[in-house]
């Protein structure tokens, strides 16, 4: 069911005439018209944002998102899915399983709270309330770290500690979380198998270039051996003008190689530099970027676990006159 907000007494109806399915407004009743021209879907996809998403799945669903490859922007993606998903209204753990070199504090401007870690709480130094830190920002988002920097974990370490870590959050007296959300470390090592056990579904973050891609590939086959099934993909960086330029394979090609659902595309943003370097998520950007809608879209899906299609669009040839015979 499609829920409508009022609309507010100070806009004025150039804003209404900047929505392409509406024709006219009355600011008196704050009635709109629209037109019959355009199609159902239209109208539906301008009130959809006027509607909290619906959660499908039972809770707390943990996520892993992952790639393989370093540097494709795992660690990006987390923090602001993370918070999109904190903004929606759902409660979000985000766990940091990088060992050693942890970054995600970094992005969401964290750094300095993180006072302790869950091998300080396997080690029975501090309770699970005091390692988890919550953002000041949105409170239903909290922050917990597996290790300090520069640090090794201890022997017997393993998936075992975040299936436990998934089951005491199902039973803290704060309540259970919706999303848990895992920052999966790269290459396939021990710490990629350690992040990934307590996981039910994924996300494959992977770029549009073919060492990714294989990389992508090889874990897209390690998860569904550990019995994920529900794995989607976010390509991220991908820039349309190299991609008309035939210098870079499009989403689609990426989607036919690999054979996974699409959760979102993320293109080439600037902003993203800036808001690392100031600890703050895209997301939050006000206006918000392209990259930070993008971002903000992907967890919309992830919430209702829908997908999007890549599509190829056919440009129209050019018109060639007579004087194109002369290379003019």
């Amino acid at each position: 069911m499609i829920s409508l907000k009022p609309l507010p007494t100070n806009l004025d109806s150039s804003f209404f005439h900047s929505l392409m399915p509406f024709k006219s407004f009355n600011p008196k009743t704050q009635t709109l018209k629209y037109s019959k021209s355009h199609s159902h879907s239209a109208v539906q996809s301008v009130l959809q944002w006027n509607r909290k998403p619906e959660l499908a799945g039972e809770t707390p669903r943990v996520v892993v998102i992952t790639s393989g490859k370093g540097g494709v922007g795992k660690t990006t993606t987390t923090a602001n899915v993370g918070l999109s998903l904190a903004r929606l209204g759902f409660s979000v753990v985000a766990v940091d399983a990088d060992v050693g070199l942890r970054n995600l504090d970094l992005l969401l401007g964290l750094e300095n709270r993180v006072n302790y870690t869950l091998v300080e709480v396997m080690n029975g130094d501090c309770r699970l309330d005091q390692a988890l830190v919550r953002d000041k920002r949105w409170s239903n988002f909290e922050l917990l770290c597996i290790s300090k920097p520069r640090s090794k974990l201890p022997l017997g370490f393993g998936g075992k500690a975040l299936v436990w870590l998934v089951e005491s959050l199902k039973t803290r007296s704060e309540g259970c979380p919706d999303f848990i959300i895992i920052d999966c470390p790269a290459g396939i090592d021990a710490g990629f198998i350690t992040a990934i056990t307590p996981a039910n579904e994924a996300v494959l973050v992977t770029t549009p270039d073919i060492t990714s891609l294989r990389d992508a590939d090889r874990v897209t086959g390690l998860l569904e051996c550990d019995g994920i099934r529900d794995i989607k993909m976010i390509v991220n960086r991908v820039r349309t003008d190299m991609i008309k330029g035939e210098d870079m394979m499009s989403v689609l090609d990426v989607q036919e190689m690999l054979g996974l659902a699409l959760l979102g595309v993320i293109p080439e943003d600037s902003e993203v530099i800036r808001s690392t370097n100031r600890g703050y998520p895209l997301v939050l950007n006000k206006p918000p970027t392209l990259a930070g809608l993008a971002f903000e879209q992907a967890a919309w899906r992830l919430v209702e676990q829908d997908t999007m299609k890549a599509v190829m669009v056919e440009e129209e040839p050019k018109k060639r006159g007579f004087f194109s015979l002369f290379g003019v």
